[in-house]
């Protein structure tokens, strides 16, 4: 009976230490579908380069931390100054010449600023790993119940509420969230009002590039280091935004949870529960659940439903 109750602690333990490191996943998930989310909500583009900004704002953290000797928060600040210059001038001098464009002609300029900015990252920075900037210990942390709180899993997931709490206030409350709010549900009448169209594409793309740099900061310090394909997180969050609604922010976190918590219970549970489909079956099932979801809310869980007649 002993060794039984001893078993079944662990297997507790062990279910909710990786269910805890899925939650953390996934809000790494979810900072970066918030940038899609509200790129989108704001001008009904995905922007395909979110994850080389995540890329770009993490090396250049890394960069600042390690090469110019700032104090982490400044790094911090040095990476989302860069990333939404980049974000700014990408919107006002290629974007805003595009609006009225097939949707599919944008897409492939956001993928060509996509590529653009992945061989810049591998020209100044080479393609080799550098090491990930931290303001404490990667591997610290500590144990309650044989489950180990890791502090970047905790940071992620404290900075994920505190960074929702904000955008709430922001979308409810103030004026320029009010007209973002108010262009996403119609840009025609918003024009009409006398909202500067223009502004909410900037502010989008800047807040977007903002989340990009403190999801790529987190990122990379759970991988220890980084390299050039630190960006392809942003493929895994494609299944997260769309499993919640692409246009919904809270879609956006909802999904990117489910994501994280689907894709560490896979990897570790597969060898035991599913050992002949072999190694790397939690690399697919955020791509199986989000199919599973479209077959039934083709919107996705929060997604704005359109009906359109033919």
């Amino acid at each position: 009976m002993v060794s039984r109750t001893g078993e079944k602690g662990k297997n507790v333990a062990y279910f909710l230490q990786i269910a805890f490191a899925g939650i953390a996943l996934g809000c790494i998930y979810a900072l970066i579908g918030l940038g899609f989310s509200i790129i989108y909500k704001a001008s009904e583009v995905i922007n395909f380069a979110q994850g080389e900004l995540l890329l770009v704002g993490a090396y250049v953290v890394s960069s600042a931390v390690f090469d110019w000797h700032l104090n982490f928060i400044f790094a911090v600040l040095a990476g989302v100054v860069v990333t939404v210059v980049i974000g700014l001038l990408f919107e006002r001098f290629v974007l805003q010449h595009m609006i009225g464009r097939p949707v599919f002609s944008i897409l492939m300029i956001t993928i060509g600023l996509g590529t653009i900015l992945h061989t810049a990252v591998i020209v100044i920075w080479g393609s080799n790993p550098i090491p990930a900037a931290a303001p404490y210990t990667i591997t610290s942390g500590f144990n309650i119940g044989g489950i180990h709180f890791g502090s970047n899993d905790l940071l992620t997931i404290i900075v994920t509420i505190i960074l929702c709490a904000i955008l709430f206030y922001f979308f409810q409350y103030t004026r320029y969230g009010l007209a973002m709010r108010a262009t996403a549900l119609d840009q025609e009448a918003a024009l009409a009002v006398g909202i500067n169209i223009r502004t909410v594409y900037a502010l989008a793309w800047g807040i977007a590039a903002v989340i990009a740099t403190i999801g790529g900061v987190f990122l990379a310090i759970g991988s220890y280091a980084m390299d050039p394909t630190l960006g392809g997180a942003a493929l895994l969050a494609f299944p997260a935004i769309i499993l919640g609604g692409v246009d919904s922010i809270t879609g956006a976190v909802v999904g990117g949870i489910i994501i994280g918590l689907v894709q560490d219970l896979t990897a570790g549970y597969e060898s035991h529960v599913a050992s002949f489909l072999g190694a790397g079956i939690h690399q697919i099932t955020p791509y199986l659940v989000m199919i599973l979801v479209l077959l039934i809310r083709p919107y996705g869980l929060f997604g704005t439903r359109k009906v359109e007649r033919i």
